[in-house]
């Protein structure tokens, strides 16, 4: 479900969560949606990494 979901998107409710965070203190559901979403932003940031190194190939120093 949250793989749909735009990676602007993502971010703006995550910063929506601190921003109320701020303010009050999260109920206990809103608490559990943040951490779903932050997940979720750090599955993709992992799987991007790991994307971008599996193409790195290292050739070593040349003298």
């Amino acid at each position: 479900m949250m793989d749909k979901i735009p990676h602007d998107e993502l971010v703006a409710k995550i910063n929506e969560f601190t921003r109320i965070s701020r303010e009050r203190d999260l109920t206990e559901e809103e608490a559990k949606e943040r951490a779903r979403y932050r997940e979720e932003y750090l599955r993709r940031i992992r799987q991007s990494v790991r994307g971008n190194l599996s193409g790195v190939e290292y050739k070593g120093n040349k003298k």
